[in-house]
């Protein structure tokens, strides 16, 4: 990367995880402490953990499509003045009514498409996987700080404090934003990673996009819902105080993230996602049923959790992955949004049934209910099609070249390796997707139509 994509990279990534950790902060200790609120029912406990969900998944896209008309700085401060509003009236709440309206006022700051738009427009299609792999790595670890932050400040402020401090956090996002974030000049239709209307029905009947899609949705669906019961286990069953949370979670994390990563080194080099993938759901699901019997101990408690988000982190980290080398040629970010979409309604509906079901029936009920969509998932995954291992790849073509676009597309389709192909006339670029094994860029070099070659 070059000085301005490491400053745009940086930047971006920075108010990827600034905002994310005032989403998540609130998660491991709202059902402790929202229960002084007033009006506060376990139902209404879990819609507002899940409320911010709803409106994430109702506006990502049509944020994403406004910022191209009115540009993705207006659109990112809008996002971020939405969310620090948000979280300003939840945390002046009294009512549990007045926390819900501010969860959905903070999930209306939908930006996360405009930021992937914007890093799109600051960095070349060569540097982008990695700038994309970056933002992701953050996220990451904004999440594991979260689990560890929350505790600590719900415990010496309250949940108002947790709510203030995500304020504050949104605010510093906003100046990274303008004082940190280069404007582009001109924005870039990067079919790749921008939403396109024209390709939505298309990922929407790929079934192998189908399945990632509901992955996705039952991993946050069953994510939020943890939250609604495993606190409360800790607290009153083992008897640990909330403000003692934080180590619990923060050994649990270090731990499950190193462990789940040769998992993901083998899946990948010997080419056994599938395998690896049905296995973590499987583990997910079998550790969401022992959850039943958390009470045993600690140490039990500590284990269940472990390989919880030893399985919750490989799915994190590899869906995405897999997403993207099972979407078709040009069409990576019209796929993306709709997973991000189903991402986040799964969060709303694991927060919103789950409390339903913790108020009707009790714990015994979102466990079932966590147990049963993975078993769902479980058997998704397995009659999948083994995934493929391709990547993408842009060829800029000559627009002054005497072959038809036509002849260009037999010609490239032809190729060892190459396993689908849309050119875009208007930008005179050709989007592949190869299986690097089999694929040879020099087969490219000598051709009158190639104008130069990159790796997104």
């Amino acid at each position: 990367m070059n000085a301005l994509e490491k400053r745009s990279v940086s930047a971006l990534a920075s108010v990827y995880a600034i905002r994310m950790l005032g989403l998540f902060m609130v998660m491991p200790v709202f059902v402790l402490l929202g229960g002084e609120l007033e009006g506060a029912t376990p139902a209404l406990l879990g819609f507002a953990i899940g409320a911010y969900g709803l409106s994430q998944a109702l506006l990502q896209i049509p944020f994403g499509l406004l910022s191209d008309r009115v540009g993705r700085k207006r659109m990112i401060y809008l996002g971020l003045i939405l969310f620090a509003a948000g979280s300003l009236l939840a945390g002046s709440a009294e009512s549990i009514y007045v926390v819900i309206l501010g969860r959905i006022l903070q999930g209306a700051g939908a930006i996360a498409s405009v930021l992937m738009a914007l890093l799109s427009d600051l960095t070349r299609e060569e540097q982008r996987t990695k700038a994309m792999a970056t933002v992701g790595i953050s996220i990451g670890i904004s999440f594991s700080v979260s689990l560890v932050l929350g505790p600590l400040v719900g415990a010496r402020w309250g949940l108002s404090g947790i709510f203030n401090l995500t304020a504050a956090l949104a605010l510093i996002a906003l100046l990274v934003v303008w004082r940190l974030v280069p404007t582009p000049h001109q924005r870039k239709v990067s079919a790749e990673q921008q939403p396109a209307r024209a390709m939505v029905g298309r990922v929407l009947k790929d079934q192998r996009l189908l399945r990632l899609d509901f992955g996705i949705f039952s991993l946050h669906l069953v994510l939020t819902a943890l939250f609604l019961v495993f606190p409360s286990l800790l607290q009153d069953r083992l008897g640990l105080p909330s403000g003692s949370h934080w180590w619990f979670y923060l050994s649990v994390m270090l731990t499950s993230f190193v462990a789940m990563v040769p998992f993901i080194i083998f899946g990948e080099k010997k080419r056994k996602m599938k395998p690896v993938l049905c296995g973590a759901v499987a583990l997910l699901a079998l550790s969401c049923a022992a959850l039943s019997g958390v009470g045993e101990g600690l140490l039990a408690a500590w284990f269940m959790l472990f390989f919880f988000f030893m399985a919750f982190n490989l799915l994190e980290a590899s869906l995405p992955s897999l997403l993207s080398k099972e979407a078709p040629a040009a069409s990576k970010g019209t796929a993306m949004g709709v997973y991000s979409t189903s991402q986040f309604m799964g969060a709303f509906l694991g927060g919103a049934l789950g409390g339903y079901l913790l108020q009707q029936v009790g714990v015994t009920g979102v466990l079932g209910l966590m147990v049963a969509v993975l078993v769902v998932w479980l058997l998704v995954a397995l009659t999948m099609p083994a995934p493929g291992y391709t990547s993408g790849f842009v060829v800029k073509l000559e627009p002054e070249a005497t072959l038809s676009y036509s002849d260009v597309d037999s010609f490239l389709r032809a190729l060892p390796g190459v396993k689908d192909v849309v050119i875009m006339e208007e930008a005179a670029t050709a989007y592949l997707k190869i299986d690097r094994q089999f694929f040879d860029e020099a087969l490219l070099a000598d051709t009158e139509f190639v104008q130069q070659t990159d790796r997104p």
